[in-house]
């Protein structure tokens, strides 16, 4: 018997040895044109899950290099920005831009043709890359605003790779929606006022005496006034638009009436039971009609139950479907900036939907700028 399991030792061992190289056959109907690149091969050049983390795995570039060094030229520009001491309620959003990179690890140029219109709006005319995050303090929020104005001016001013477009344009990764400020004001200097379309469950447009400004002039500064700066700067027409809308209001009238005085016309959250996702798409393209157009997107416009990692949270938003088919509703309107705030990623679930559902809208803010490109056109 001990002789054998001698004799049969050796040709175990072998079976062993090669085990590692056993070579599966094809399954039927599956052909090697249909692997994914990048799954099925041995390269070790762009891995998901490790290493330096961009958004849709796109190109890192220091767009923010000092005006001495070269900087790869870019169409679309994706910017970072940490910062979250303007907030009223939750702080955390400072983590946003990581916790979005996070969300769109599984979006890949190579692998990013859409279901819906098979078209890759990553792999079309616009050069897209990461610029990283604008380096922001977080002990003064005067400081801080300054820096991401800097940052929005350095990024918006270099030079596009398309020949035709010459003026890149920018999404923002908040960040509160304290940031939104900076990107308004970067937009006006290269295309004058603009239309916002601002998803929000909040106003957003609060006089800041009324909403932090009776502390401080400081204070009046926050995620909940910046509508208003920008209208009292002249960054906005009085021909924007919220979606979304469900919050309390501070005043009953007296912030409809100021709101108003800025420039917006209010689509509430349940509107879309009565109109449909249709009907809000048509109420919006008509009210932006003819205009340059920034989009503002907070991410507490969702319900709770699609995203919960938000500092205000409100119940009553729409799902992530809704949002999602209103914005890629709105192809062809002339976007000059975009930008997806207010998502905290400590207060997301073990699934990250939240995360998951900003990343999805940062692609369709992408695909609206692809589709439509717009002549560079700065304010004089």
């Amino acid at each position: 018997m001990f002789s054998k399991l001698s004799l049969l030792l050796p040709v175990a061992t072998h079976v062993l040895v090669n085990a590692r190289e056993v070579t599966f056959p094809s399954i039927s109907g599956f052909t090697l044109q249909q692997t994914i690149p990048g799954y099925n091969e041995p390269d070790i050049s762009q891995s998901k899950f490790a290493g330096l983390m961009t958004y849709a795995n796109l190109p890192y570039v220091h767009c923010l290099a000092g005006e001495d060094e070269k900087v790869e030229k870019y169409d679309i520009a994706i910017l970072g920005a940490p910062f979250d001491t303007g907030v009223t309620a939750r702080p955390g959003a400072r983590f946003g831009p990581s916790g979005i990179r996070q969300g769109s690890r599984r979006i890949a140029p190579g692998t990013g043709w859409s279901v819906y219109t098979g078209e890759n709006v990553l792999l079309d005319w616009a050069k897209i890359v990461d610029c990283g995050d604008a380096p922001l303090t977080f002990l003064d929020n005067t400081v801080a605003l300054k820096q991401l104005d800097k940052a929005h001016e350095v990024v918006s001013s270099k030079s596009t790779n398309s020949s035709e477009y010459i003026t890149p344009r920018i999404v923002t990764l908040g960040g509160d929606h304290t940031t939104t400020l900076s990107a308004l004001r970067s937009t006006y200097e290269h295309w004058g006022q603009v239309s916002v379309i601002h998803f929000d469950s909040h106003l957003d447009t609060w006089d800041p005496d009324v909403l932090g400004g009776g502390i401080s002039h400081y204070a009046g500064v926050n995620h909940g006034t910046f509508l208003h700066i920008a209208h009292e700067e002249g960054l906005i027409r009085n021909t924007s638009i919220h979606a979304g809308i469900r919050a309390p209001m501070v005043r009953p009238k007296g912030d409809l009436r100021n709101d108003l005085r800025c420039g917006f016309q209010i689509i509430k959250a349940r509107d879309i039971d009565r109109f449909g996702v249709s009907g809000v798409i048509a109420r919006l393209r008509e009210r932006v009609n003819g205009t340059k157009v920034y989009i503002s997107v907070d991410i507490d416009v969702l319900d709770p139950a699609f995203a919960p990692a938000t500092g205000t949270a409100e119940v009553g938003g729409w799902s992530t479907r809704e949002l999602l088919s209103i914005i890629d509703g709105l192809e062809g309107l002339e976007v000059v900036g975009a930008d997806i705030v207010e998502v905290a990623p400590v207060y997301d679930n073990s699934g990250e939907t939240t995360v998951l559902a900003a990343a999805e809208v940062v692609l369709s803010l992408i695909g609206l700028m692809v589709k439509t490109p717009v002549q560079g056109a700065d304010h004089p």
